[in-house]
Parts: structure tokens; sequence; C-alpha cells
């Protein structure tokens, strides 16, 4: 599986070397992560902390903190061929699962620039929505784990339990595709 977020946090993953990690978002992630298989762990404050991922890889679109956590089209344009060339490299890639609009926005466009599909699939961001894909992968969306998100309810513990619950299931018995209820 990999989990797409939108960037490093300036003061997350940017200060402590491990995506999700030293901010708020992370703490949200990496227990639902622990309890749906994908983590050795419950919390993760840096690299080499111990934590360990199962069948896991966690990345983002852009490659450095922007502004305002807000990146410029010049910014996801600039990082886009990191992107593809670190998706080629999961060979075993069953499951994405995108955090936020604008992951779920640039998975698309890694498709339509890769030659997976032919024009940018008319994919609808939606929380728990999922897409089969070429080749026999799912896409799942979910709303990115921002305080903003968990602290206002938009997006709760359970929601995203069942986002990463059903990627495992997706993983481990090869499911096919179906929409996840909010």
């Amino acid at each position: 599986m990999l989990v797409l977020g939108l960037a490093p946090g300036a003061h997350g993953s940017n200060r402590t070397g491990r995506p999700f990690t030293g901010d708020g978002s992370g703490d949200f992630l990496y227990p639902v992560l622990h309890d749906t298989g994908f983590a050795s762990q419950p919390n993760s404050v840096a690299r080499g902390d111990g934590m360990k991922l199962q069948d896991c890889w966690i990345s983002s679109v852009v490659r450095c903190a922007p502004p305002d956590n807000t990146p410029k089209r010049s910014e996801l344009t600039n990082c886009a061929s990191h992107l593809d060339e670190e998706i080629s490299l999961l060979t075993n890639l069953r499951v994405v699962v995108c955090l936020g609009r604008i992951a779920f926005d640039s998975y698309l466009e890694h498709l339509t620039r890769t030659r997976q599909c032919e024009r940018k699939p008319r994919f609808k961001f939606s929380h728990g929505a999922e897409y089969a894909l070429p080749g026999g992968r799912f896409l799942i969306a979910s709303y990115h784990p921002s305080l903003q998100n968990t602290n206002t309810g938009k997006l709760t513990r359970s929601m995203f339990f069942e986002v990463f619950d059903h990627a495992r299931a997706l993983i481990s018995s090869g499911e096919t595709a179906r929409t996840l209820r909010r």
C-alpha cells in the first residue's frame, strides 16, 4: 500500500526525517496504521525510533514544505518526476490511499503521465471513494488527517480506520472494488 500525502510538514517530517511524525497528522495516522497491521507501533516521533512499516510506503506529492501548506502548481510539476520514479519502484503495489484532494488529483495525473491511463480519470474525490485501477490496483480517497479535519470531526478515527481496514482487506484477499460508507 502507498499512503500518499501532500508534503512534508514544516514542523513535522521536515524536522524528524520521517513522513507524518512530529505533528498532529501523524498522531492521528500512526495509531490507525498500527491497529490495521501496517505499523509496528502506534506512534512515531523520529527516524530510528523503532517504527517499522509492513506492506506500506508513505510518501508525498511535493518534496518540500510549501508556504502556507499550499503548493503552487509549479511545485507540483517540479516534483512530479520524483513521484513517478518512486511509485515505479513499488513493484508490489496493490492499493493507493490518497490523503486529501491534492494528493488524489496528483495521483490521477501520475496515471496519465506514466501512460497507465489515456487521460486523467474523471474520478470524484470524496472520503472513502474507491476506484479500480489498471493492473489490479485500487485507489482509495480519504480526507487528510490534518488537525483542521480531525479537530472539527470532518474526519473521525472510525472513518479513517475503515479506509485502512479495507485497504488491508484488498491487499490480503484480493477483494473487488466497492465504495466505503461514511
